[in-house]
């Protein structure tokens, strides 16, 4: 399976291309930016396919992270994702964000648990725990970050994300020690598309926010109907 992953949810645009088959990525780019993925992301998936010698027509899904992470972000690469596969004729799905963390991190021989967290501002994050085996323990949603460090001390555990580091900052002194700390702007693209790979191909991508934006429409400014 010729799989193409997109990354826009947080601070990275990034694109590959993944064949299932022998495991192997194709190619891949990733670029940090804050803001901008809807200018670089199209460019950034031509330079991708041209360097994996790869043609729309050739690929059998598309993988998109969904969230959580940046509203505009999660909506670039969303319409994006279903707008090739559209044109492709072929299955665009949707792969979580924290799940795309945590992926690298499963299934290490000591059992431990894994937390990933994603920075949500305001002394909050978005979380999900996982077991060794990548089952769910704790389902993805807002927490502050007191009640992810309580979530986490729960058993031996590793952190990941771009929040790893504010819930390992508040990590109780007469508690062990996580055993590891990974703070990354973003999941790696290669595992958003070993994830999308293994998807159900109907899990069509659908943005998972877990929160209100903080942008809200101003009533009083607001024309009245004609």
């Amino acid at each position: 399976m010729r799989v193409l992953a997109i990354d826009t949810a947080l601070a990275v645009c990034a694109a590959a291309i993944f064949e299932s088959d022998g495991g192997t990525i194709l190619a891949r780019e990733a670029q940090t930016m804050a803001r901008g993925h809807a200018e670089a992301l199209m460019p950034l998936v031509a330079r991708v396919m041209d360097a994996a010698g790869a043609e729309f027509a050739t690929l059998d899904r598309v993988a998109v992270t969904v969230g959580p992470g940046s509203f505009t972000g999660l909506r670039v690469g969303i319409s994006a994702a279903r707008g090739i596969a559209l044109a492709a004729g072929k299955p665009a799905v949707g792969v979580a964000t924290l799940a795309a963390y945590a992926a690298p991190h499963i299934a290490h021989e000591d059992g431990a648990a894994v937390l990933a967290a994603v920075d949500a501002r305001h002394d909050h994050v978005y979380l999900q725990m996982f077991a060794s085996s990548g089952r769910t323990l704790t389902g993805p949603r807002l927490a502050t970050i007191a009640d992810a460090v309580a979530a986490g001390i729960a058993a031996p555990v590793r952190l990941v994300g771009s929040g790893a580091q504010l819930v390992a900052a508040v990590w109780p002194a007469d508690q062990p020690a996580p055993l590891l700390v990974d703070v990354q702007p973003a999941p790696a693209i290669e595992w958003v598309a070993r994830l999308g790979a293994a998807a159900a191909s109907d899990a069509a991508p659908r943005p998972l926010y877990l929160r209100a934006p903080d942008a809200r429409p101003q009533d009083s400014a607001r024309l009245p109907r004609q």
